[in-house]
């Protein structure tokens, strides 16, 4: 499966010919389903989802002019018979994976039945924020409090993280993702509205995962398409060795 991962989605010119040189196509011409899974933990998700789908962040993922579209929920996977969704799944050019919990969406995942199809899949996995964490193989994420340990074996250990309104407690919490890719990801980047991404923070967040980690920017994207991991940016980033 070819790889695109994004920290906001297809904010640029560069990341859209990045997605289309994977599809091989306009997107104009390929169809997609969107993955709204990781953003229900969070309180109002389900506006969330609309606001991805239909909203104003539609613009830079599921509102970008695919030629079909269409929502692969996958905590209802289980419940259904594969033969209504895995065929359906295969023929579509992309996979759209919105952002929230990389927690709960790994969990889903590998609960739904997905994440053993990935592999086998000749489509392009296109994440934003948590949809590009969870594809990795060890993430770190940042929470406040430990999450639900039915979400799978996770560990996680204090730290602290400067803001701008001084030190703020963190847990880096440790998890398992699905191993589409053999490194990891810190998205948003020295955003000013994820002051966990500062670069002081991203970097003590980076030390804490085995891996090489990318720290991108929401103009940043990792394109994976022979197995090697290209960066394609017109903003910031960078890469930290284990």
């Amino acid at each position: 499966m070819k790889v695109l991962l994004t920290s906001a989605g297809v904010t640029n010119a560069s990341i859209r010919s990045a997605l289309e040189g994977l599809l091989g196509k306009p997107i104009a011409e390929s169809s997609a389903l969107f993955v709204p899974t990781a953003i229900y933990p969070f309180a109002g998700g389900a506006y969330g989802a609309w606001r991805a789908l239909g909203g104003e962040a539609a613009p830079v993922l599921a509102g970008l002019g695919w030629k079909s579209l269409g929502v692969l929920e996958l905590s209802a996977l289980p419940s259904i018979s594969e033969a209504a969704w895995v065929e359906t799944v295969r023929q579509a050019d992309a996979l759209l994976v919105w952002g929230g919990d990389p927690v709960f969406l790994a969990y889903w995942l590998r609960r739904s039945g997905l994440a053993s199809l990935l592999p086998t899949l000749p489509s392009v996995y296109v994440g934003v924020s948590a949809g590009s964490i969870a594809v990795t193989g060890s993430f770190v994420e940042t929470f406040t409090d430990p999450p639900p340990a039915e979400y799978g074996a996770l560990r996680w250990e204090p730290a602290v993280f400067t803001t701008p309104s001084g030190p703020v407690d963190r847990l880096l919490v440790t998890g398992e993702g699905v191993g589409l890719v053999d490194f990891a990801v810190i998205p948003h980047y020295e955003n000013p509205n994820h002051p966990d991404a500062a670069a002081a923070n991203a970097r003590l967040w980076a030390s804490h995962i085995p891996v090489p980690t990318y720290a991108i920017d929401d103009d940043t994207a990792l394109v994976v398409g022979d197995g090697a991991c290209q960066v394609v940016s017109e903003g910031r980033w960078e890469l930290f060795q284990p």
